[in-house]
């Protein structure tokens, strides 16, 4: 069986999020093209794997980003932990994905109704402590839940939490990206997300995306 020609990667970080958003479209509008699935795709695969784009994530089982950007095997590299938090595994693994895959996007996405969120919520208004692990995950989710005004209508609360977090944990890994000298060359796109659970649309927060490519 002849092996599929390899698909072209994109070289920028503009190009791998305009192929996100792509995807995102045929998700919500059901013209899913399944891409990069079958058997002969993954033969392809077996001597390496070239991702365009890292996404860090949350775990919930309704967010899988693979579905939700219509993209297959060896199109992403995908970190996935309950709150879509950063800790030192989160970093190492998002700088082996730019240092030795070369991905030119990192977008962290949260999600609508993320209960990792919520549980920070409860926690940040006095609810009994989880146990020891999932404390450790919550305490990270709690500075960002400390910055939205704790008088907002639940709903409205709960979503500009899930959207604080983002933000956090991308400023965590800004932090990170720039320290890394060894990056200095090669740019990154970094994007922030919230994926609503009702519609499938992947919004991207309006802001001043970071451009990495010329780290001193």
């Amino acid at each position: 069986m002849a092996r599929p020609k390899k698909q072209q990667k994109p070289i920028t970080g503009q190009e791998a999020f305009e192929r996100l958003k792509e995807g995102n479209r045929r998700f919500v509008d059901g013209k899913l093209i399944h891409a990069h699935q079958a058997a002969d795709w993954r033969m392809h695969l077996t001597s390496g794997q070239q991702p365009f784009a890292t996404i860090l994530s949350c775990s919930d089982s309704r967010v899988p980003p693979e579905l939700v950007f219509d993209q297959g095997f060896g199109d992403l590299f995908i970190i996935r932990v309950a709150g879509n938090i950063v800790d030192s595994d989160v970093l190492g693994s998002i700088s082996y994905a730019m240092i030795h895959l070369k991905t030119p996007l990192l977008v962290v996405m949260g999600h609508e109704k993320c209960g990792a969120v919520k549980a920070a919520i409860e926690i940040a208004d006095g609810a009994d402590h989880e146990m020891r692990f999932i404390e450790g995950l919550i305490d990270r989710i709690l500075p960002a839940v400390s910055t939205v005004n704790n008088h907002l209508p639940e709903a409205e609360r709960w979503r500009a939490c899930v959207v604080a977090n983002v933000k956090t944990a991308t400023s965590h890994v800004n932090h990170t990206i720039q320290t890394l000298k060894s990056l200095r060359s090669l740019p990154v796109l970094v994007k922030q997300a919230v994926y609503d659970l009702d519609t499938g649309v992947v919004s991207f927060l309006n802001e001043q995306e970071s451009d990495f490519s010329s780290i001193a």
